[in-house]
């Protein structure tokens, strides 16, 4: 994806006149706000439809309408999950975030878009309840042993994973035992060829 203009138009099929007025909304709210919290790295502010909404916004792709609850894991300042939230209000998602100036950031852009089907978890994963969970996502949560150590209680023999891993996709999932490994597989990222997503689905043992 070369540049800003092909990531928005990226996000156009995938997202509708509503949904793109919301993220048109928001990117100048992320780069406000990132200003004083440092919510993105200064070096991807003028990728950021690339770096960061496209990333996000190409996970549903790989979601059937109708998903039922997602669950993101270390949402930060809202990838993927705040940006799925803008793009379909209709899913219900929670986005688990433990650092109090993140949560205020979340729960700021959720109220003003009344996004009446996010919520915000203000705690580490460690604490939330478990709960069955139809999606889980998490980009730069943790390694993927961890993650899915933190996360497997929220999972079901349906619940589809979505793990942008970056270029580090292929080598994780080998470095896993192998009932993993044949859990997931690995897709090229649609915004950056060498950068891969896991996709999985089911409950790991």
């Amino acid at each position: 994806m070369p540049g800003e203009n092909e990531a928005r138009d990226y996000c156009r099929t995938l997202c509708d006149d509503e949904a793109m007025a919301r993220l048109d909304q928001f990117v100048p709210l992320l780069l406000q706000e990132s200003a004083k919290q440092n919510l993105i790295s200064a070096a991807s502010v003028d990728m950021v439809w690339q770096r960061h909404i496209a990333d996000s916004v190409q996970l549903l792709a790989h979601v059937p309408h109708g998903t039922p609850l997602w669950l993101d894991l270390g949402s930060g300042a809202g990838f993927p999950g705040l940006v799925i939230a803008l793009a379909r209000p209709e899913i219900p998602i929670r986005l688990v975030e433990s650092r109090k100036k993140r949560i205020a950031w979340l729960e700021s852009i959720r109220d003003q878009f009344g996004l009446a089907h996010c919520q915000v978890l203000g705690s580490r994963l460690e604490h939330v309840e478990s709960f069955p969970a139809g999606v889980i996502s998490g980009r730069a949560f943790a390694p993927l042993d961890r993650l899915i150590a933190l996360s497997a209680r929220f999972s079901t023999p349906t619940t589809l994973w979505l793990l942008p891993k970056g270029r580090s996709a292929a080598q994780e999932l080998a470095q896993q035992p192998a009932d993993v490994q044949r859990m997931f597989h690995v897709e090229r990222s649609a915004t950056d060829p060498d950068a891969g997503l896991l996709i999985g689905r089911g409950k790991p043992r």
